[in-house]
């Protein structure tokens, strides 16, 4: 079975930081781009980040640049999303999604309309003081 299991995400004081996880089994990962993205109540889902099946590049959409690292570790199938100086408007359900390197023409078109074949379940992440 092929599947994304994100884990990380929990409660977190504003200026705190986490690292997301995105554990991937059941297809070849190294041919999958990886993208991050999250959705906080009551708006649209949004695009974070997104990694080259190589992780030789990356894209970050505003609302990830500056403050979050997307990575992957193709060896232990698993992709992160480094967050630092986390604010409460980062307070959102975050979600991994794999996509056949051969789906978007640039990692930017699948930030910003994924044509993922596989989700995540999702984890929570929740800034307040």
């Amino acid at each position: 079975q092929s599947q994304l299991v994100e884990s990380g995400g929990g409660p977190v004081q504003p200026g705190g930081s986490l690292r997301l996880s995105c554990a991937a089994s059941g297809f070849t990962f190294d041919y999958y781009d990886i993208g991050w993205f999250r959705q906080a109540p009551g708006k649209e889902r949004e695009g974070v980040a997104c990694i080259s099946h190589s992780g030789g590049s990356t894209f970050y959409s505003d609302s990830g640049k500056g403050r979050f690292t997307i990575s992957r570790d193709n060896a232990a199938h698993t992709a992160y999303l480094q967050l630092t100086n986390l604010k409460p408007e980062d307070t959102a359900d975050y979600y991994c999604a794999a996509a056949h390197r051969m789906r978007h023409s640039t990692l930017q078109a699948m930030c910003i309309k994924p044509e993922a074949d596989y989700w995540g379940q999702g984890t929570q992440v929740s800034v307040s003081s």
